[in-house]
């Protein structure tokens, strides 16, 4: 007779768990126990209904109880929830949802994977009112969806600017809503730094969605939203997307150990403090390979490979715990966003040695007619050039790009290591040169002082101070948009012109992409220039950066127009 293993929770890490130890065990007796209606969906395509991008609910729902068991002999409970463990009798106590009936289970071994659950605060008035949803689940989108379509709800407002809220946001705004986005923090999209989040936001302000950032939600009433700042927005619907926290309560109440982070602690093969209870999936602590500490990271990847390993410990096989990088992925209307690793912000505010740099190349060779540039932000420490993260947003293939800085983190992979990797390259593709690879170039030149640099945040108190800018675009392209108090003098006219810039003091250059600014340097280098600063992004990097805070700010503009051709 096999084990007896029974599995709280299922989805990505539950499922997967229950399908691997059948594969490792014919004999075993697996049963999975789900409190909600379905076992196994598509969690991260939920949004996508509200547009129809996904036209069916039924579509979402990737396996049934009927195909586990046909599938896999896997019996599969719906309507379940294990209200408590009895570790020294291994059993838990079960009750039927639908029958409301309570039943015990014996187990061998138990797998925990009860997930995580919406933050639905109650220091927001009205949070509770039953237009306010969350999302979680099949039925919770569903709901959200027919009170919608039910109600003919015309305003609504997204509350959190993380990925469910914006991906609801746009979902909603597809299907001809009003939507609006209120975000606590000064930013939207925490994984990327506030330099890069600027395109994201424009995308969002340019698509009709009406951002509030660092403003909170002080009460919901049955028609509005009231802000921390006072203002009121009008609402016939909610969507609380404000975060969500580890579903521990089974795990606490039977004495498990939770980790520093309030997370079920587990060890290297996910097992809890009790050696017959393994845990995985968004309710367990993980461990930040790149900070050394532990965090919560409520992610369908990891939680899979988290399943895996779990599985195969409970027979005996070893497997690695390696930690975990972050890496994801989200589409804002037409920008593809990616990040892995740790951003700026973070890496310093671990207290990490680093710096960064920021550059636009294109994804493909400008021939082909659907070229666009890649805003890309490589993150790496100082003084080792050993890569810490990095962040891409653009209309192409953003993703590739950062999974592979996420192969080099994993693999220890420095500057010198990713200026030398050899990558695909077709027209159609790539560039001979890619995106990565140039990045890596430019962040060497930093690493060792080839020059210096200034971030976009810094351009206005370079414009405001009087600073000397020097813009080596073409004349046409200075005419379309340029800082207000910038001298053009193109790179073609650089060495001619080289008397009309100033020695005794900086100099800040520019071009569109910081190419053109980087070789006016090194000429001017060679002509005895040692006051010479590239701002890092460049025109297009300025643009962005100035053009969301502009308009939701209200501060004079410090460029002459945005041309983000």
């Amino acid at each position: 007779m096999g084990k007896r293993v029974l599995v709280v929770g299922g989805v990505a890490g539950g499922a997967s768990a229950a399908a691997r130890i059948r594969r490792l065990d014919s004999e075993a007796s697996i049963t999975i126990f789900e409190r909600g209606e379905h076992v196994s969906f598509s969690n991260c395509s939920l949004p996508y209904y509200l547009s129809r991008t996904v036209q069916d609910k039924d579509y979402l729902v990737m396996m049934t109880p009927e195909s586990f068991k046909a599938s896999y002999d896997i019996e599969v409970r719906v309507g379940s929830e294990v209200l408590s463990i009895d570790r020294a009798a291994k059993k838990i106590l079960v009750k039927d949802l639908a029958a409301n009936r309570e039943y015990e289970e014996h187990y061998d071994e138990l797998v925990l994977s009860p997930g995580s659950f919406p933050i639905r605060p109650k220091s927001i008035a009205g949070v509770d009112l039953p237009h306010v949803f969350t999302v979680r689940n099949v039925t919770d989108i569903v709901k959200l969806d027919q009170y919608v379509r039910r109600e003919g709800a015309g305003d609504i407002v997204v509350v959190g600017g993380g990925f469910i809220g914006l991906e609801v946001a746009e979902n909603l705004r597809e299907a001809g809503k009003n939507v609006s986005v209120v975000e606590a923090a000064p930013q939207v999209m925490a994984p990327f730094d506030y330099d890069m989040v600027q395109i994201l936001q424009k995308e969002l302000y340019d698509h009709g969605i009406q951002l509030h950032v660092a403003d909170g939600v002080q009460a919901i009433t049955p028609d509005k939203v009231v802000l921390t700042s006072g203002k009121e927005l009008s609402a016939d619907a909610v969507v609380l997307a404000i975060g969500v926290l580890p579903e521990t309560g089974l795990a606490k109440e039977a004495g498990l150990e939770l980790g520093e982070t309030g997370a079920i602690k587990v060890s290297a093969d996910f097992r809890t403090s009790d050696p017959h209870i393994y845990a995985v999936g968004d309710a367990i602590e993980v461990y930040n390979r790149l900070t050394h500490k532990p965090s919560k990271l409520p992610l369908a990847g990891p939680a899979i490979r988290q399943a895996r390993t779990a599985a195969n410990a409970i027979y005996g096989i070893p497997g690695t715990n390696n930690g975990v990088l972050g890496s994801c992925a989200v589409r804002v209307f037409n920008m593809n966003a990616a990040a892995t690793g740790l951003n700026e912000r973070t890496a310093k505010a671990n207290g990490i040695s680093c710096d960064a740099v920021y550059t636009m190349s294109m994804d493909k060779v400008g021939l082909m007619p659907d070229s666009a540039p890649i805003h890309f932000k490589l993150v790496f420490e100082t003084p080792t050039g050993r890569i810490l993260g990095a962040q891409a947003i653009g209309r192409g293939n953003v993703d590739k790009r950062i999974d592979v800085i996420a192969t080099l983190i994993a693999m220890n992979g420095t500057l010198e290591d990713l200026k030398e990797l050899e990558l695909c390259y077709s027209p159609v593709f790539g560039t001979a040169r890619d995106v990565v690879n140039l990045a890596a170039l430019v962040g060497l030149n930093v690493l060792h002082n080839v020059f210096q640099q200034v971030p976009v945040t810094m351009v206005r108190e370079l414009v405001e101070s009087g600073a000397c800018i020097i813009d080596v675009r073409t004349p046409g392209e200075f005419e379309a948009g340029h800082l207000v108090n910038a001298i053009n003098i193109p790179l073609g006219q650089l060495r001619q012109r080289a008397n009309e810039i100033p020695k005794d003091r900086p100099v800040y250059l520019h071009c569109r992409t910081s190419q053109r600014s980087y070789n006016a340097i090194m000429a001017l280098k060679g002509q005895g220039f040692e006051n010479l600063v590239n701002i890092s992004g460049s025109f297009l990097g300025i643009s962005y950066y100035e053009y969301f805070t502009d308009v939701t700010t209200g501060r004079d503009k410090i460029v002459t127009a945005y041309n983000f051709a």
